[in-house]
């Protein structure tokens, strides 16, 4: 097949997400036939270096032998059942794995990272209301903070472009300050600023705890803000606020678990426990939609009872779905047995050294670094600039998308150092 065909049934058939479909009257889609590591190979053989993980879910590169392997097994057992009075090997092993992991327990499965997000917040007002607080019905959210974009997920999102045409159809949410270090006044340094904010959010409890069910946050690093990152001060000072004032912490880590920040999960950074974890992305290794939601022991044990009505009657067709659950198992097994969190500590440093030539350029600011993540501002007067650099990387093997004038990398774990040189080199070029 060639490109050119694809590309045209595509756009005939398609809906892109994301997209003004217009655009691609001159920006051209991307055919991909197959991928390998961190490779997209299009029909004509030219390959493009995933350098964002394909939104950021790959962790350990495209056609992962143990990850085939494990869906393959699993298919020959059992694809899918449903999970409502029913129950199967595969869903019980990984729910038991995160919760050693992660301390939290009973896992609840949706689809996606905004269904995992609907969970949490349903669950958090849900909580309230079975403990006799229906006034908790309010919900706290940082400024520039991203969550999803159906409709409960955006009612706590405030980036405007997803945002404001849905705005009549959409609960109301409280933006407090966010705590992205970019903020910071000058010679103000990320952990005083974080603090500073983590004052605003005191401030604004004060007046509201009683009729808020829960904050929640993105810990270490705001993605769709253009990689907004923050001092973990941050969220021990919001933990401490959420018990002070009675109101729950929701962690969505849907983008930021599993190994993206330096550690498992971003939590663990400032020693915290969320009374809800959202994940989804990663956690497959960017093969099958699966998220979670894992909350403390007290918020189920608010459900548990003779009542229908205080139940948590909410369900998705594939929720649990067994050859999900084996790949998000194969992804565990990595982890544990490659010790991919001490491998990328040493590989994060490295990018990081070999990436100081993009710092220094005389268009970059505020080069900076979180674990497994990277990203710098570009000083460009083009109101265009995000296509024409998506444009320059495409022409030279890149793939990689800008958030406005937010250039990042937060490429598969499985990269090499040949690899991370190349995407450097490709990087100063179309600079």
């Amino acid at each position: 097949m060639k490109n050119s065909d694809l590309i045209h049934r595509s756009l005939k058939s398609v809906w892109h997400p994301c997209t003004q479909m217009k655009q691609h009257e001159s920006l051209p889609l991307i055919p991909f036939e197959r991928g390998q590591g961190i490779w997209l190979h299009d029909f004509e053989g030219k390959r493009y270096l995933d350098a964002i993980s394909s939104w950021w879910v790959n962790l350990f590169g495209h056609c992962n032998p143990r990850i085939n392997s494990a869906i393959s097994a699993q298919m020959e057992k059992l694809e899918h059942a449903i999970l409502a009075g029913c129950t199967h090997e595969a869903v019980v092993e990984l729910s038991e794995r995160l919760s050693e992991i992660t301390s939290l327990g009973h896992a609840f499965y949706g689809s996606d990272g905004a269904s995992a997000i609907e969970i949490a917040l349903k669950m958090s007002f849900h909580y309230w209301k079975n403990s006799g607080h229906p006034e908790k019905k309010n919900f706290i959210s940082l400024e520039n903070g991203y969550h999803g974009e159906t409709l409960g997920a955006l009612s706590v999102t405030d980036v405007a472009i997803f945002r404001d045409t849905y705005s009549p159809l959409l609960a109301n949410s409280i933006r407090v300050k966010s705590p992205d270090s970019r903020l910071a006044e000058k010679g103000e340094s990320p952990h005083d600023y974080a603090l500073r904010a983590a004052k605003n959010l005191e401030a604004l409890l004060e007046t509201c705890h009683k009729t808020t069910a829960a904050l929640i946050l993105e810990p270490l690093v705001q993605c769709a803000a253009g990689m907004g990152m923050h001092h973990p001060v941050y969220l021990a000072r919001a933990r401490v606020l959420c018990d002070t004032y009675g109101i729950h912490l929701i962690a969505d880590e849907i983008a930021v678990g599993f190994g993206r920040t330096g550690t498992l999960f971003a939590c663990e950074q400032a020693d915290i426990l969320p009374d809800f974890l959202c994940l989804s992305k990663g956690i497959t290794g960017g093969y099958l939609p699966l998220s979670v939601v894992l909350s403390q022991e007290q918020i189920f044990d608010a459900f548990y009872d003779d009542s229908l009505a205080r139940a948590f009657l909410h369900s998705h067709s594939y929720t649990g779905n067994a050859l999900a659950c084996r790949a998000a198992i194969a992804v565990l097994d990595i982890f544990e047995e490659d010790d991919v969190i001490e491998k990328n500590q040493g590989k994060s440093a490295l990018m990081s050294a070999k990436a100081a030539i993009l710092s220094g350029h005389p268009k970059v600011t505020g080069f900076r670094n979180t674990g497994m993540i990277w990203a710098f501002e570009v000083e460009d007067p083009s109101p265009d600039f995000s296509r024409h650099f998506h444009l320059g990387a495409l022409e030279r093997g890149l793939l990689l998308r800008p958030i406005g004038n937010t250039v990042y990398f937060m490429p598969p774990y499985v990269i090499t150092e040949a690899e991370i040189e190349l995407l450097v080199e490709t990087t100063l070029d179309i600079l």
